[in-house]
């Protein structure tokens, strides 16, 4: 399959767009203090605010960024020479794609907990275990380091071809020198 050079740019901005916005909101999760806030704040409102402010980002921002991010590499690899397996760079970064995404899904159940504690233990000055846990500083952390490392393979595209890259790669050179079939 390949992409017409107009739907090519299409997919290519779209997969930027959302993977570095899905970078930046990460970081923002982690830098603008509101995962580091869970551990280090003085008071327990605060611990309980930044609680439930990383619930709201993970489901409006990271979610929807990172199944984007998701669909639109796959998109975008199918459409170009690159391919979805033909390069090593190309499916190591998909895998980091899936995984960071799969993490992510699964961790908001617990950052939805975290969120529902926050709001019962609001009367009280007490905080619930689970609000003082290092998790978001280290699903933040861990989540940073790899989409990072995605974004260093976009760029660099190491070399190595995969067996099916190879595979293809000498199918399509033995189609053009196998001379066409007179009638």
């Amino acid at each position: 399959m390949t992409l017409s050079p107009r739907l090519r740019k299409v997919a290519l901005t779209t997969h930027v767009i959302s993977s570095v916005g899905w970078l930046g909101a990460v970081a923002a999760s982690l830098a603008l203090a509101l995962a580091i806030t869970t551990l280090t704040a003085g008071d327990a409102q605060t611990i309980r605010g930044a609680h439930i402010a990383l619930e709201l980002i993970a489901w409006s921002v990271l979610v929807p960024l990172s199944v984007a991010s998701l669909l639109s590499g796959i998109v975008q690899s199918l459409g170009t020479k690159w391919g979805l397996m033909r390069h090593y760079w190309v499916v190591i970064k998909l895998w980091i794609t899936v995984l960071a995404t799969a993490v992510l899904l699964l961790y908001t159940q617990t950052l939805g907990a975290a969120s529902d504690a926050a709001r019962r233990t609001a009367a009280r000055s007490d905080l619930d275990p689970l609000l003082q846990s290092p998790s978001p500083v280290l699903h933040a952390t861990v989540a940073l380091l790899l989409l990072l490392a995605a974004t260093v393979l976009a760029v660099f595209k190491p070399a190595g071809i995969t067996r099916y890259g190879r595979r293809r790669m000498l199918s399509r050179d033995a189609a053009r020198t196998t001379p066409a079939r007179s009638r």
